[in-house]
Order: structure tokens, then C-alpha cells, then sequence
């Protein structure tokens, strides 16, 4: 009951039509995760080089520019619905909803527009598979994840994590017009990623999501069965990251690096599954290390496709 009246008084302080909201571009700036849009775009990339098929660097810049526009989207919708339980988090108390810069109809608004924009940006200068992917990427994250599972269930982040996934899926299709196996395994490296990754933090973060009665795998199940789910999903991500090379939009050089990246993967989930006293520490490492682990699984991909551009040749050739 307690509960729920805090979120009701949230709720009330929020909709308040007393408050300023007087964003600034920071704020709004914000509202975009432009840290979450920036390993998106990264990853967008690597899908947009990886298609076969040319594309001119103009319709290659806007079809990123489209897919960030639709990534920030999504932000700014998730934070507008999520301002009641923001405001009960330490990690994200301080975001504009939560102090009032920004008022909840201005983040819906700004939300729905780049959303629209973003759709059709994307279908005017790419094509309109692409275009529909990217506009169910959006909805799937907002109406599926943020307003349904992420307050229902801890699975939420299983299931509500292939929204970060179909990224790179958006750009291959924007440059081929399909869908194919070969972008599915680019799909399926970050979707097996998201769970180790968020669940290490939610171990960080377990008095938080309590505090927001969010169903986060820690505070229903306990650190137990999520040190083990976390390492469940790494051995499932581990070789899902051969993929790509398998399938041939990769080389031996992303092979060797996903062989190292994936051993150190392996071994910081394992210190998080062994858990005792320096737990937090384990998990701190394992929620930084995925970060760079994924950043540079596909930067490999990146640098091998520019290595077989003609201006390389000569040098390694």
C-alpha cells in the first residue's frame, strides 16, 4: 500500500500542470540515452557494412542518422512512461521527467515525432522493409518491454532485449531490402549479450528495482539464480558470436578476436557465479567488461571490411 501510494504521488507531482518544464537541449539531449543510441548506431554500422551490396555514403550517413533518430525515439517514449518509477530509483532519479524539467506531455510529444520522423526518413531514403522493422523496433520496445514486461515479469529483459537487437538487422536491410540468416546472427550476438549485461547490473542495483517493485531477475529470484542465468546466457552467447564468421560476413580476424573476447566474457561471468564477499566488484567488472566486449566484436567486423576496401590492398596484399 505504501507502494502504491508513492507511485501515486509521483504520478500526481508529474502531471502537475504548475510545473515549469523548462527544458533545456541537455534535457532533451537526455531524454535520447544518447549513451545506449551511440552503442546502437555503432552496431547499426556494422550491419550497414556487412550487407552485401553498394551504398552511396550520403544514403549510408541518412540511414544511420534515421535508425539513431528511431533509437532516441525510444528513449525519450520509454522515459516518458517510466517517470513514476524513475523517480523512486537512485540511478535514475535525476533524469528531466523525474526533476520536472521536462514535462510528461513534452517528452510524449518529442517521442512520437522523431518516432514518425525516423519511420519515414528511413523508408523514403532506404526502403520501406526497413522502414517497418525499425517502426516495429519502436513499438516492440515501448509497448511490449517498457509498458508491459519490464512491470510483469523477470524475463522482462530477455524478451524485451531483442528491441536492441534488430538494429544492425535494420541497416542490412536498408542497404539489401531482405532479411536474411546472415543479419540473424548478428541479431542473436546482442540479443544473447543483453541478459548477462543487464542482470549485472541489476545485482549492482537489486535495492533500486526493490524500491521501484520492478521484477528484476534479483530481487524475485534472488543473486543465486541470477549469477546462474548470467552465466546460462553466456555460454549461449559465446558461440552464437562465431556466427557471423561462419556464415562468411566475417573473417578469421573476427574469429580470433570473438574466440579472446568471449574467453574473457566466460571468465568474468564465472567470477560473478562464484559470488562471496567481493560479489559487487565481479559484477561491476562483468557490466563494464560487456560493454567493451561488444563494442569490439563488432568493431572487428568493421576493420575487416575496411581492410578489403582497394584503398587497403596494397598494404596488406
Amino acid at each position: 500500500m505504501m507502494h502504491n501510494a508513492q507511485l501515486g504521488a509521483v504520478r500526481a507531482s508529474l502531471t502537475d500542470e504548475a510545473l515549469a518544464g523548462n527544458g533545456t537541449a541537455a534535457d532533451y539531449l537526455a531524454l535520447l540515452k544518447p549513451r545506449v543510441m551511440s552503442l546502437v548506431v555503432f552496431t547499426a554500422l556494422a550491419g550497414l557494412i556487412a550487407a552485401p551490396g553498394f551504398i552511396h555514403p550520403w544514403l549510408a550517413c541518412m540511414n544511420l542518422f534515421a535508425i539513431s533518430l528511431g533509437a532516441g525515439a525510444a528513449g525519450a517514449l520509454n522515459m516518458w512512461y517510466d517517470a513514476d518509477i524513475d523517480a523512486l530509483m537512485q540511478r535514475t532519479s535525476a533524469r528531466p521527467l523525474p526533476q520536472g524539467r521536462i514535462l510528461p506531455r513534452e517528452a510524449l510529444g518529442f517521442g512520437m515525432t522523431l518516432a514518425v520522423a525516423s519511420v519515414l526518413l528511413l523508408g523514403l531514403v532506404a526502403n520501406w522493409l526497413a522502414a517497418g522493422l525499425l517502426a516495429f523496433t519502436i513499438i516492440f520496445y515501448v509497448g511490449v518491454y517498457t509498458m508491459w514486461l519490464k512491470r510483469l515479469t523477470p524475463q522482462n529483459i530477455v524478451i524485451g532485449g531483442a528491441a536492441g537487437a534488430f538494429p544492425p538487422m535494420i541497416a542490412w536491410t536498408s542497404v539489401t531490402g531482405s532479411l536474411d540468416l546472415a543479419s540473424l546472427s548478428l541479431f542473436l550476438v546482442i540479443f544473447f549479450w543483453t541478459p548477462p549485461h543487464f542482470w549485472a547490473l541489476a545485482l549492482l542495483r537489486t535495492d533500486d528495482y526493490a524500491r521501484a517493485r520492478l521484477p528484476m531477475l534479483p530481487v524475485v529470484s534472488g543473486p543465486v539464480e541470477t549469477r546462474k542465468q548470467i552465466l546460462l546466457y553466456t555460454l549461449l552467447l559465446v558461440p552464437s558470436s562465431f556466427a557471423p564468421a561462419m556464415l562468411g560476413i566475417a573473417g578469421p580476424l573476427y574469429a580470433v578476436a570473438a574466440a579472446l573476447l568471449g574467453a574473457a566474457f566466460l571468465w568474468c561471468a564465472l567470477s560473478v557465479h562464484r559470488g562471496g564477499r567481493k560479489l559487487s566488484h565481479s559484477a561491476g567488472r562483468l557490466f563494464g567488461f560487456s560493454i567493451v566486449y561488444l563494442f569490439l566484436l563488432f568493431a572487428f567486423i568493421l576493420a575487416e571490411h575496411a581492410l578489403a576496401l582497394p584503398l587497403f590492398q596494397p598494404l596488406i596484399g
